[in-house]
């Protein structure tokens, strides 16, 4: 299968993140040695962060706070040749806002082949760590993973989707990857970059949007200050949080807590059109009508806020057509 076109294109369904790749090296060459600690060379890394902006801005919806911090995070990070730690960025927010959007947003942007790419590496809790009881075995497989990698090559991009699903005490093995010191078990790191994603905080961010509307004040004016701390206590607060009494959260590791807002009608009516042009198929306004009046929207009175966002548009698409 071809790999993604690369630069601003229609946007598409929310695409799902690709399974963890079957095994890692076992071993390092000469060329892995290069690609390590050479400046000269990136593996498939070949960011086009104009493309990711120009598709950030025309089809992520409503969420004008994750689309500056994302960028504003990857040109900080991607320009410096010699990053002092790997970038670490922790999404959150409500089911169907485009969390999972923009993490596959960000593979395609940055790597060639996307998320086909061997550079990136997604986790999931249902997939890979299922069994709390398999915690230690767990702990230890997630370390060689990371580390074998990152010796391959330091650029690399890690996703662990629904962190509030993640046995608690297992992110802890990879604090020593996220900090700034150079080297890890004799392995550079500082090139990569770590994406967290989590519903944790959504309900908080909810009431956030929610006093805003409530006081008239568009959802634009909403900022980081009033976000991040409700977020950061959501976290700590949620013993299944991967995240839960952790030294992560402690040292201060992440560069970026983003917060997701909750969609409006507008924005799931913006996500309609967007699919619908993906599809090849003229706007018609009944098809745009009957998903929208198909969705569920919360608050009960004010019937302001999708329930799903934007997850289940494909699907209820296709059954109006």
């Amino acid at each position: 299968m071809a790999a993604a076109t690369r630069g601003c294109r229609p946007w598409g369904a929310l695409v799902g993140l690709l399974g963890l790749v079957s095994a890692a090296a076992a071993a390092w060459d000469l060329a892995s040695l290069r690609c390590n600690f050479g400046a000269f060379c990136e593996c498939d890394f070949q960011p086009d962060l104009p493309g990711l902006e120009c598709d950030l801005a025309q089809h992520l919806a409503g969420q004008h706070l994750a689309k500056a911090l994302v960028v504003k995070a990857l040109k900080a990070f991607v320009q410096d040749p010699a990053p002092t730690k790997p970038l670490v960025l922790s999404l959150h927010g409500w089911t169907g806002t485009g969390k999972s959007y923009v993490s596959s947003l960000l593979a395609q942007y940055l790597f060639q082949g996307g998320l086909r790419s061997p550079r990136v590496h997604h986790f999931s809790p249902v997939i890979h760590f299922p069994h709390p009881s398999h915690i230690e075995r767990y702990k230890k497989d997630l370390k060689s993973w990371v580390q074998g990698n990152l010796t391959a090559c330091s650029r690399s991009l890690f996703l662990f989707d629904e962190m509030d699903k993640m046995p608690p005490g297992l992110m802890e093995v990879l604090r020593p990857f996220l900090g700034s010191s150079w080297v890890v078990y004799g392995t550079n790191y500082r090139k990569a970059i770590f994406i967290f994603i989590s519903n944790t905080g959504g309900e908080q961010i909810n009431q956030v949007a929610l006093e805003a509307w409530h006081s008239r004040r568009d959802r634009e004016e909403i900022r980081l200050q009033e976000l991040e701390p409700v977020i950061s206590r959501a976290v700590l607060d949620n013993p299944n949080h991967g995240f839960w009494h952790s030294g992560i959260i402690e040292e201060h590791l992440l560069d970026a807590v983003v917060p997701f807002l909750p969609l409006q009608r507008h924005h799931v009516w913006h996500c309609v059109l967007n699919e619908l042009a993906q599809l090849g198929l003229e706007p018609k306004d009944e098809v745009v009508q009957a998903v929208l009046d198909s969705t569920t929207f919360f608050p009960e009175h004010e019937q302001l806020f999708s329930s799903n966002g934007c997850k289940t548009v494909a699907s209820r698409i296709a059954f109006f057509l």
